[in-house]
């Protein structure tokens, strides 16, 4: 089962045979895509919109449009195709989903891509197959679901953000199936393991831009963190909220309404990190609000809480090099480049790691708008083509904003060679994908 033989027609016939055998018209293909969209808690391909989901379902069988299903489309197909129409889980040869995968391959799906497709569905299938969730929180099962959440966890930065949260839905249907069990839900370790696995889905959820969904779960995790005796979790999640709530809808208000909340857990708990976190949040709701005075006092706090922060202190991932990197940003807000420039270099510099990629995008274009600002478009553009290579690669969606409101702020240059090559890198890495 090679794609090289048939290529995209065959891939567009076997994905027409797959529907056409299961009597399913482009419109219930797509309500099945929908549906199982919803019930896996991921956002739906489309708009929410049958029609939208319809007219992709065309250009997939369409032998002359070479259009392929993208990642999410590709799970949410496996997953549907994975099942008989009597519900059967059947992934063997001349099973729908041993051709799904052929036709996939004629696409160009390499052998590596078809490997990770497999385990994505085998492991959304594996709690309902094998039975995980039938009974109490047992000590295996709860720590096979910490291990899921922190392995998806540290993979941030490596992977889209699209691949880790379809992952991650399996895990947040067995952490709400124990909340629900009569002993599960009042363990600490159950709920936190919850608060966790719902925080990070949040977190996912917002990188992949479905807004409301990252709403509906940062609630969720709030929510859940109210039965911790940890004040520090709360804080954290709440900090998390914040930032995007921020960046989705740069609604300062209720983000300095959510941050003070934050606040409060922060003070009654013994981690410094957690403080200087909401610190910075705090300063960086200031500096965009304009007033700078504010940020900058918040900024201090952040620094003071930063040095006390000892070993084994709680409170999620927070170092000097992301504070510096909120301290660009605030000096940015008020104007003074300079300082901005120093403090975003000595950050950049120093977030090398796998897990800091995210952060990096974040940084390298703020630093890019400094140098923009302090007279060399030249620089700015070679340090965006950097940050572009590390969003794409991880599907940082504030990093994106970012480089689009310094690629804004170059327009005065938009007739030079450098700027149109920019264009082009940045439609190559994010549209034409």
């Amino acid at each position: 089962m090679n794609g090289a033989t048939g290529g995209p027609a065959e891939g567009a016939r076997l994905l027409r045979r797959l529907r056409e055998k299961r009597g399913w018209s482009w419109s219930d293909l797509a309500r099945g895509l929908r549906d199982t969209a919803d019930r896996l808690a991921l956002p739906s391909p489309a708009p929410r919109q049958v029609v939208s989901i319809q007219r992709a379902v065309a250009r997939w069988e369409s032998p002359a449009d070479r259009t392929r299903p993208g990642d999410r489309y590709q799970f949410l197909l496996a997953h549907l195709y994975a099942r008989t129409p009597g519900g059967e889980v059947v992934l063997g040869a001349d099973s729908d989903f041993a051709i799904l995968l052929e036709a996939l391959r004629h696409f160009g799906m390499t052998d590596d891509r078809a490997v990770k497709l497999v385990e994505l569905v085998t492991f959304a299938l594996a709690p309902q197959a094998e039975g995980h969730l039938s009974g109490d929180a047992d000590p295996d099962l709860v720590h096979r679901l910490r291990m899921d959440i922190t392995g998806i966890d540290s993979l941030i930065g490596t992977d889209l953000f699209i691949r880790l949260q379809l992952r991650l839905s399996p895990v947040l249907d067995a952490c709400r199936h124990l909340l629900r069990t009569d002993r599960g839900g009042e363990r600490q370790e159950v709920v936190q393991l919850a608060v966790d696995a719902f925080a990070l889905a949040g977190r996912l959820a917002f990188e992949n831009r479905d807004d409301e969904s990252a709403a509906a779960l940062y609630g969720e995790a709030t929510r859940t963190a109210a039965r911790l005796e940890a004040p520090a979790r709360r804080a954290a999640v709440r900090t998390s909220h914040t930032m995007v709530l921020l960046h989705s809808t740069n609604d300062l208000p209720a983000a300095e309404q959510l941050i003070r909340a934050a606040a409060v857990d922060a003070r009654r708990s013994p981690g410094y990190m957690v403080q200087a976190r909401v610190h910075a949040v705090q300063a960086e709701i200031c500096a965009r609000a304009g007033r700078g005075g504010a940020a900058a006092a918040a900024l201090e706090r952040a620094w003071m809480s930063l040095a006390q922060v000892h070993p084994g202190d709680h409170g999620g991932e927070f170092s000097a090099n992301y504070l510096h990197g909120f301290e660009g940003l605030c000096a940015l807000k008020a104007g003074a480049a300079e300082h901005a420039h120093d403090v975003l270099s000595s950050s950049l510099g120093k977030l090398t790691g796998d897990r800091e990629a995210v952060q990096r995008g974040i940084v390298g274009s703020d630093l890019a708008l400094a140098r923009l600002i302090l007279g060399d478009a030249v620089a700015c553009t070679a340090l965006l083509h950097e940050a572009v290579d590390v969003a794409a690669g991880t599907g940082g969606r504030v990093a994106a904003q970012r480089i689009r409101a310094a690629r804004h702020e170059l327009r005065a240059h938009r007739e030079e060679r450098f700027v149109a090559e920019l264009d082009d890198h940045i439609h190559e890495a994010f549209i034409g994908r």
